[in-house]
């Protein structure tokens, strides 16, 4: 994939000073959001080694065989993959709320799940009954390979890509506050598992270098419309209540510096910007306590300066600023906020959000260790005596990748079993995202078509904006309005040939 550079910043309106959208959607504050996650691949046990590679190939053989690719979408609009690296990767159909992308992310993990063992069967025949092949849900592999989880929000293209820079970025950097996936390094306990393995504030690159956000232009949608904000700091996360929550309160922030653009005024996020991302991202995932001071810029603007005049903030000082901000923009217009959700409860959001600070200014990891999944960790660390900091860094590790084993992990299950790990979704909503797309955006028409295709036994091919037909008729559906669920009479003429096709046979 080439490296694109962002196309720029489109005016708000045309130069008949009438506004230039043509979704309906651009003028609002509704989102759409995505989940794309890497997984580790590995196996113990069986009578001889089989690396990473071959345990991936074997995964999918089952969608080779069936889509004659590694890289295929599914009935429910999702993108199934195999990633650079031997790294299956799952990225989620498009979603217009927190939990919907919530759901359709438990989704994935049934599907890679379903391959996994259909693999684990195979790779026993072959090396003995004692192999086991372990899917870790994480960010760093016991080699120190880091991998991602990267999330996408649909944004206007009238937001400049430097505001979102200076606004957004301290937003995510302390947010591992709560969305820290935890880990055990030679520094001690951190918050974070990609803070270390982050070279860039934000860049185009993703491999050379690893950004927080990525500039790459690959909006998926009407480029004169909008930009996919693509956010790699984020750590890979099972517990469900984090998951949810860093989606819902990033698009709250978004949302404020979206309107804030639009009606040509400060949204106060300025004050918050880091004189130094990289230093800051690497000192707070160090902290659990979110107490460490980190230095603003010099440039933050005579007005901003008055926050924190000494120019250095910590964590939880820049989140609560970023919480006071949102809910002063929610309680100016709550409908207007709560309208660009369809499932989420905003206000409920933002006493979660302020729950949790008030939690980690207290030090109490034990209230936390039931929704946040660095202080299920520290909880677990402390029960075998060392507090994160004092344990064995083997057995660290073993509980560590234990804890993310979407297959054969015993750990996480267990505190879900028990009653110590927070639970929003069910199997049953989980197995509806497996078989359906979300009803209310494209993916609606892009799942109707993968299972009509495939129940005809035609030869098809799907990206995000677009489904073809090349054999035995052929077909074509442009889909730049992600918002649009359809369907489009372009739509109803592709099923139709497909139908028609199937008749004939």
């Amino acid at each position: 994939m080439p490296q694109l550079r962002d196309s720029g910043t489109h005016a708000l309106t045309g130069s008949d000073g009438v506004d230039a959208a043509r979704s309906p959607q651009y003028g609002t504050g509704e989102r759409i959001f995505g989940i794309e996650t890497e997984y580790g691949v590995s196996m113990t046990g069986g009578e001889r080694r089989i690396d990473a590679r071959q345990v991936a190939a074997t995964m999918f053989l089952p969608v080779v065989a069936q889509a004659r690719s590694t890289n295929t979408y599914l009935r429910n609009g999702a993108r199934l993959y195999l990633d650079v690296g031997s790294h299956p990767e799952y990225a989620t159909a498009e979603t217009r709320d927190p939990c919907d992308a919530l759901e359709q992310d438990r989704a994935g993990e049934s599907v890679i799940r379903g391959l996994v063992l259909q693999a684990q069967e195979r790779i026993r025949a072959k090396v003995g009954e004692h192999a086991t092949v372990h899917v870790f849900k994480n960010n760093v592999d016991s080699a120190g390979h880091a991998f991602g989880c990267h999330e996408n929000y649909l944004v206007r293209r009238y937001v400049p890509l430097p505001v979102i820079e200076r606004e957004l970025l301290p937003f995510l950097i302390t947010r591992q506050l709560f969305s820290g996936a935890g880990r055990v390094t030679d520094h001690g306990f951190e918050l974070s598992q990609r803070a270390d393995y982050l070279d860039e504030a934000v860049s185009s690159a993703t491999t050379r270098a690893r950004p927080m956000v990525n500039t790459r232009d690959e909006p998926h949608a009407d480029p004169d419309q909008f930009r996919r904000l693509h956010v790699i700091i984020g750590d890979s996360n099972r517990s469900q209540f984090v998951t949810f929550m860093k989606l819902a309160t990033t698009h709250l922030v978004l949302g404020v510096i979206e309107s804030s653009v639009r009606a040509g005024r400060a949204s106060g996020f300025q004050a918050c910007t880091l004189a130094d991302p990289n230093l800051a991202n690497r000192a707070i995932s160090r902290d659990i306590t979110g107490r460490t001071a980190v230095r603003l810029a010099s440039d933050r603007g005579d007005g901003n300066a008055a926050w924190h005049p000494e120019g250095s903030a910590s964590a939880l000082d820049i989140q609560q600023h970023y919480l006071d901000i949102v809910r002063k923009a929610v309680t100016a217009d709550p409908d207007s906020v709560s309208g660009t959700l369809p499932r989420t409860d905003v206000s409920r959001v933002l006493d979660d959000w302020q729950g949790l600070l008030d939690l980690i200014a207290a030090n109490d990891v034990a209230a936390l260790a039931d929704r946040l999944d660095w202080a299920a960790k520290y909880r677990l660390l402390s029960a075998l005596g060392g507090h994160g900091r004092r344990i064995d860094p083997w057995r660290a590790q073993q509980l560590d990748m234990d804890y993310h084993d979407i297959v054969n992990g015993s750990v996480y299950p267990a505190l879900v079993r028990r009653g110590m790990m927070r639970v929003l979704v069910s199997q049953l909503d989980v197995g509806r995202a497996v078989d359906r797309p979300p009803a209310d955006t494209r993916a609606a028409m892009r799942g109707q078509f993968v299972r009509e295709a495939m129940r005809c036994g035609a030869r098809f091919s799907c990206d995000w904006t677009r489904l073809t037909l090349s054999e035995p008729v052929h077909g074509e559906v442009v889909m730049l309005d992600p918002f649009d669920a359809g369907p489009s009479p372009a739509f109803d003429e592709v099923l139709a040939r497909l139908e028609q096709s199937a008749s004939q046979t």
